[in-house]
């Protein structure tokens, strides 16, 4: 009985130290291409980790996210991860910011992070 107890009492402890391990960290996959990212627009949860894993089609490209401080550049058929957490709802755009050619100015994307 005595183990029965324990063995409840740890389950328990550990549901409330640790609620949010059911959420787990959210993977997205974007390709960057001329002049493109795929997908365009990337829908996240407030609060949850969210990992980005960026990877370019055909040359060097950059990834601005600029309402979170994320910036970085994506080199050809190289794997470049981010990983954060979004801290507030809306629509944020990211972009390119390193040239790529003539379509270089329509490059982005949206985040939108919800409740």
């Amino acid at each position: 009985m005595a183990r029965f107890v324990i063995a409840v009492f740890t389950v328990l402890a550990l549901a409330v130290v640790h609620p949010a391990a059911a959420e787990q960290t959210q993977v997205v996959h974007i390709k960057a291409h001329m002049f493109a990212y795929s997908p365009e627009e990337i829908v996240v949860k407030k609060g949850v980790p969210v990992t980005l894993e960026l990877m370019s089609i055909d040359r060097v490209h950059g990834f601005n996210l600029p309402d979170f401080h994320i910036r970085t550049t994506i080199q050809p058929w190289e794997s470049t991860t981010i990983t954060f957490t979004p801290d507030r709802v809306g629509r944020f755009t990211f972009a390119c910011d390193h040239f790529c050619g003539d379509g270089h100015d329509d490059m982005s994307g949206v985040i939108v992070v919800v409740e």
